[in-house]
């Protein structure tokens, strides 16, 4: 069984990068606005989740036969033409909503820098590292969350000793989400790879699509939005130690052998996805120890949208938010004392619970009392990046990264995410990573691996 799952580490080290210069890249041509002019942004886009910038960072070996930061500028230039929104700036307007504008001097922002190590020194690029983030640009002094006159996307390019070298991106999630992203990367990649313009779809702005109705009609409780009291131990526990980042690299074996026990049998269906995130939330809760047993704990997670839309359905290439965030709730006693089978199929329920309806449901609600401060009372949040082409949409010309993915969950403590393998020929794997505190590894890898766990009390030969 400990086969199927194998615990990732990644070494404790510091970059050295000098940061050489930094520069605007405007659209290489005509946009469809002016200066002065704005843009609408959906509730989806200004629900309190999205407004972050997202950091991702791509790796690539030392294969250039042509030069990296030209060939990354000028395609960036010209893909700003059709994604003429990312050289904008955001701005509030006057009820606290925020909306993309465009003025003088603005445009995306692309930082130059290099570093005496070789890829080669940084290790295992084959999981996330918190020791990553000199790789990703910050401005001195940048307040957290700062979203207001920011540059929209920031693009470090980090050159090695090598030849190797990394493109760290941070996004604003306000302008696109995990799917949007990647058809951004995809064609910012395919344009650099072919040296011109690539675009498919054709990038679609329309976030009017998601505006209120009048007056708006809130059909559900919305309890993902709503602040639980904090009588737990759970948010103390995690709060007062520092954060530990741990991964670990799930085989398929494992995901079918567990999604066959939440099952259990064909008329109950369930994804891979609710075995594993039921399996990892009881896991965590245990390995916390989370008291009293009657505390009410919440799971939420991401839903893609896109398809439940059909009245009318959303136009190809749109890349805004069109997610919803679904919430699973029950009590400490009988997330630990019940089955995987009855935990998965909660999950299975709220996955399957975010129909059109729900949809507009949440941007009514969002338009008439919109949350202003994430809550993490009770929470733990999974984010499933496994359904993005992160290595397939990173093709700039260079090959498939060595790496794509996040790089530090520690800021966010209470977000477990579900990362593609990216190695070939995986058969399937996933990468697993969440933050723990120090007294709680141990015990959540036993858990986790079902070493001391009684789950379903069926033996893994039954798979």
């Amino acid at each position: 069984m400990s086969s199927w799952i194998e615990e990732l580490h990644f070494p404790h080290l510091e970059i050295p990068v000098t940061i050489d210069r930094t520069f605007s890249v405007m659209p290489a041509g005509p946009i469809p606005t002016t200066h002065g002019q704005s843009l609408y942004l959906s509730n989806l886009d200004n629900m309190v989740g999205s407004r972050v910038f997202t950091p991702t960072v791509y790796f690539y070996p030392s294969n250039h036969h042509k030069p990296v930061i030209k060939t990354l500028r000028n395609a960036l230039s010209s893909v700003l033409v059709p994604y003429y929104p990312f050289a904008g700036r955001l701005r509030e307007t006057k009820n606290g909503k925020l909306e993309v504008f465009f003025g003088p001097e603005q445009g995306a922002l692309m930082v130059e820098a290099h570093s005496e190590i070789a890829l080669t020194d940084l290790g295992d690029l084959t999981v996330p590292n918190p020791a990553w983030m000199p790789l990703i640009f910050r401005f001195p002094n940048e307040e957290p969350y700062k979203l207001l006159d920011m540059p929209l996307l920031i693009a470090q390019v980090t050159l090695f000793s090598c030849g190797g070298f990394s493109i760290g991106l941070r996004l604003c999630h306000c302008l696109c989400d995990g799917l949007g992203a990647m058809q951004f990367i995809r064609s910012w990649a395919a344009t650099a790879k072919e040296g011109k313009l690539v675009t498919n779809p054709v990038p679609c702005w329309d976030r009017e699509f998601f505006k209120p109705r009048e007056p708006p009609l809130v059909k559900f409780p919305h309890i993902e939005f709503m602040r639980i009291e904090d009588r737990s131990n759970l948010t103390a526990s995690i709060s007062q130690a520092q954060p530990i980042q741990k991964c670990y690299r799930i085989s398929h074996n494992f995901q079918s052998w567990l999604k066959t026990l939440a099952q259990k049998d064909e008329t109950t269906p369930c994804s891979t996805f609710d075995a594993m995130a039921a399996h990892i939330w009881r896991s965590w809760v245990k390995a916390l120890d989370v008291k009293p047993l009657d505390y009410e704990l919440r799971l939420t997670f991401s839903v893609n949208a896109r398809q439940k839309l059909k009245n009318p359905p959303l136009k190809e290439g749109f890349y805004g938010n069109a997610i919803c965030v679904a919430c699973v709730t029950t009590t400490v006693s009988e997330l630990i004392n019940g089955s995987l089978f009855d935990t998965a199929r909660l999950v299975r329920d709220a996955r399957q619970g975010i129909t059109e309806e729900y949809v507009k449901s949440t941007v009514d609600y969002v338009e008439v009392d919109m949350p202003r401060r994430l809550e993490f009372g009770g929470k733990l949040t999974i984010t499933q990046w496994t359904r993005f082409s992160l290595y397939e949409s990173a093709d700039f010309g260079w090959g498939r990264p060595l790496y794509a993915g996040p790089i530090d969950l520690t800021p966010t403590p209470q977000v477990c995410v579900f990362l593609p393998e990216g190695q070939s020929g995986s058969g399937g794997a996933m990468v697993v990573c969440l933050c723990l505190p120090e007294f709680a590894t141990d015990k959540f890898t036993g858990v986790f691996n079902m070493i001391d766990s009684d789950i379903e009390n069926v033996d893994a030969s039954k798979s």
